[in-house]
């Protein structure tokens, strides 16, 4: 439709500048009276393609056709038949389909669709049996060629103006048998092992505007997270793989000014996407913001995680649930301890090019209530330091006292040191070296010969990430 008001507009013209031209270079073999006729007819089409315009511009659901022998006036003057089909007609859209067209325009407006590919290449020098690297939340693997994850992220964030959202992470890969793999924390590991996060958000017009969030979400205990692409270094600490990766339920979050978000969780527990026991965990969540170049964020989170039912993966009595891993057999006495998350860490932009990041933990998890309760306390720094033409030079040093095992399966004093250098080739494209040593004041560490355990390993690495898409920042 706009290209036709455009083609009459510029026969109007054309016949405005002829009737101008007709008046000032008439031929002198004409009469007074044929040029004034002339003149006349003319005008007299110039008036009618105004009005045609003025038609088509007031009632959109007009189609103009080709005239006969391609007469501008004849064009002007046919009006498709309601009988004419749009495909024989070559008619334009009509108001409705417009109307559809733009309201799709404006909820994809707001809609981003990102995908990433993370790859990496390890080598222990302690050439473990099975090419195995403890305490590894990704780079689980020595000496192959790896696909730590391949993932696609689908984001609709609320507004004032469309209230509604939600996001869909679908993640493949070794991380994904990390963050998901296990039947140790999933009651059925099969049926949600690809679902990262998946949740729909609504912003309630509550002052500021009070988000609520209900689905499968990434925790935001600890300060590193899953994509690599927004780490400072490739492989993960030691608090990234020992607290939570998801959780599933509520979470609300609001801006109280500023400087300072506070957030609520009512979820099944940690890593849970389906409840072990029934009772369920929850968070306090506080994020400072005091200076620009400084974020500080405090985060207690509590809960029943021990499981009060018997894992089933695979029942074959006609009797049992449909779906396998659905438990029917209670544990006795059931597991009423509870575990108390204390996690705090801040990020601060020292300099426009050196960034610091501190994290401190403290973790109690009873099974049953009257035990002596096993605890873990972390401490790590890591450190950022932009380079010129996009290099990045980063370092972390953590300190990890797992008393009772919680996370190591063994009580240790744990400590690990890592480097590591990248370059952004082009956006959307980082190439990432590492070399880390892990030290513990136990022998734990696999070596080349079964049985014989060392205090120490070391690793070097390159990880590749590719990434591309609308979403901006942080993912």
């Amino acid at each position: 439709m706009k290209s036709v008001i455009l083609i009459l507009r510029t026969l109007i013209l054309s016949a405005f500048v002829t009737a101008l031209h007709a008046q000032q270079a008439v031929p002198p073999n004409l009469t007074d009276a044929q040029r004034d006729a002339e003149i006349k007819q003319l005008h007299t089409e110039l008036d009618a393609l105004a009005a045609r315009l003025a038609a088509l511009e007031s009632s959109p659901n007009q189609v103009v056709r080709p005239g006969a022998g391609g007469n501008p006036s004849s064009a002007a003057t046919a009006v498709g038949s309601p009988g004419e089909s749009a495909a024989t007609s070559n008619q334009p859209l009509s108001s409705e389909t417009s109307k559809m067209d733009e309201a799709t325009l404006t909820f994809f407006r707001g809609t981003t669709l990102s995908f990433v590919v993370d790859g990496y290449y390890g080598y222990n020098f302690n050439a473990p049996i099975g090419r195995v690297n403890l305490l590894r939340a990704y780079d689980v693997t020595s000496n192959s060629f790896n696909i730590n994850q391949a993932g696609m992220i689908v984001e609709h964030l609320p507004s004032p103006e469309q209230r509604f959202g939600g996001r869909l992470d679908l993640q493949f890969g070794q991380a994904t048998e990390t963050l998901q793999g296990s039947s140790v924390n999933e009651q059925r590991p099969q049926v949600w092992r690809n679902l990262f996060q998946a949740y729909g958000s609504y912003l309630a017009p509550v002052g500021s505007g009070l988000q609520i969030d209900f689905g499968k979400f990434a925790s935001s205990l600890g300060n590193e997270g899953n994509y690599t692409k927004d780490q400072i270094t490739y492989s993960r600490s030691y608090s990234f793989n020992y607290l939570p990766f998801y959780h599933m339920g509520l979470r609300a979050n609001y801006n109280i000014t500023p400087k300072l978000n506070v957030a609520y969780w009512l979820v099944n527990g940690a890593n849970d996407t389906e409840d072990l026991n029934g009772f369920k965990s929850q968070a306090f969540l506080f994020t400072i913001k005091p200076a620009s170049t400084l974020s500080w964020n405090v985060n207690y989170y509590f809960g029943q995680e021990a499981r009060d039912v018997v894992s089933t993966l695979n029942p074959a009595a006609p009797s049992s649930p449909t779906q396998p891993g659905l438990p029917t057999t209670n544990i006795n006495p059931a597991p009423n301890g509870r575990e108390h998350i204390f996690d705090t860490y801040a990020v601060w932009s020292a300099t426009p090019k050196l960034t610091l990041v501190g994290e401190a933990d403290y973790v109690l998890n009873r099974t049953l209530q009257q035990q002596q309760p096993p605890r873990v306390t972390i401490g790590s720094l890591t450190a950022k330091y932009a380079l010129a033409h996009h290099w990045n030079l980063g370092a972390r040093a953590e300190y990890f006292d797992d008393r009772g095992g919680l996370f190591s399966g063994k009580t240790q004093a744990l400590k690990e040191g890592t480097v590591s250098l990248d370059h952004q080739f082009a956006p959307g494209f980082l190439a990432r070296a590492e070399f880390r040593r892990d030290f513990s004041n136990q022998s734990f560490f696999l070596t080349d010969t079964q049985g014989a355990l060392v205090h120490a390993q070391s690793t070097a690495t390159l990880g590749l990430v590719y990434w591309w898409g609308m979403k901006q920042g942080s993912w």
